[in-house]
C-alpha cells in the first residue's frame, strides 16, 4: 500500500530506505530492462543521492560563435521547479555542459540536482556548493562555441533510457536510473518491501543461516 502523500514524503523515503540496485531489480521484474543511465555518469561526491522529477534538456553541437550563445540554457535554468532534476543529453560531448553558475542557479531555485550526460567543470566551485551533480567527469573546455540547449521539458533518450518530463530520477553511488511514470507507484511499493526484506535476510545470514536457506525462506538474494 502507498505510504506517502506527496513528493516531499516520497523523496524522503528514497533517501532513507532505498538504493538504486534494489529499485533496478524491481524494474527488471516489470520488464523494464534498460532504466539505468550509462555507467560513466557518476556523482561528484560518493555520498551524493539525487531524487526528483525529470526536467529533460536537449543539447546540440554548434561550431563557433552563435547569435544566441548557449541557446535556451538560461531559460531552462530559470524555469526549474522545486524538486526537479536538470537532466541533459545530446551532442558529442566536446566540452563541459555544467559548471559553477549553473549549479548556483539550480540550487537557489530548489532543484534536486543535475544529471549530465557529458562533463562538468569549475569542479572546486561546484563541490563547495554541496549540491548533487552527476556527470561523466571533469573537463574544463567551455560550451559557448561548442554546444547549446536546443529544447527543454521535452522527451530525450540517454543511452537506452527514454526520459519524459516528470519521470522519477534516482541516483546514488551505484548509478542513476529513471522510473517510468506508469510503473512508479507499484515499483516504489515493491522496492520498499525488498529493501526492508534484505535487512531481515542479512540479519539471518549474520546469525548463521546459509544463503541457500535464506533464499529458500525469503526469496531474496
Amino acid at each position: 500500500m502507498k505510504s506517502w502523500a506527496n513528493d516531499i514524503e516520497l523523496f524522503d523515503l528514497f533517501r532513507k530506505e532505498l538504493y538504486t540496485p534494489v529499485v533496478g531489480d524491481i524494474l527488471d521484474g516489470f520488464g523494464c530492462y534498460h532504466q539505468f543511465l550509462p555507467y560513466p555518469i557518476q556523482p561528484m561526491h560518493t555520498s551524493d543521492v539525487i531524487v526528483g522529477r525529470a526536467m529533460p534538456v536537449l543539447m546540440i553541437d554548434v561550431y563557433g560563435p552563435q547569435k544566441k550563445p548557449f541557446g535556451l540554457l538560461t531559460e531552462a535554468l530559470d524555469q526549474l521547479q522545486q524538486g526537479e532534476v536538470y537532466i541533459a543529453s545530446g551532442g558529442e560531448m566536446r566540452c563541459a555542459y555544467w559548471g559553477e553558475l549553473l549549479t548556483a542557479t539550480a540550487r537557489v531555485r530548489g532543484a534536486a540536482g543535475a544529471v549530465i550526460n557529458g562533463f562538468h567543470r569549475d569542479t572546486h566551485q561546484v563541490v563547495a556548493q554541496n549540491w548533487p551533480v552527476f556527470s561523466r567527469g571533469r573537463y574544463g573546455q567551455d560550451s559557448s562555441v561548442r554546444t547549446q540547449v536546443a529544447d527543454f521539458r521535452c522527451d530525450i533518450q540517454v543511452g537506452d533510457v527514454w526520459i519524459e518530463p516528470g519521470d522519477l530520477v534516482f541516483g546514488d553511488l551505484d548509478g542513476v536510473l529513471v522510473i517510468p511514470k506508469k510503473y512508479e507507484e507499484e515499483v516504489i511499493i515493491k522496492a520498499l518491501e525488498k529493501a526492508r526484506g534484505e535487512k531481515v535476510v542479512r540479519k539471518e545470514i549474520e546469525n548463521g543461516m546459509s544463503s541457500t536457506d535464506a533464499f529458500k525462506k525469503y526469496g531474496i538474494l
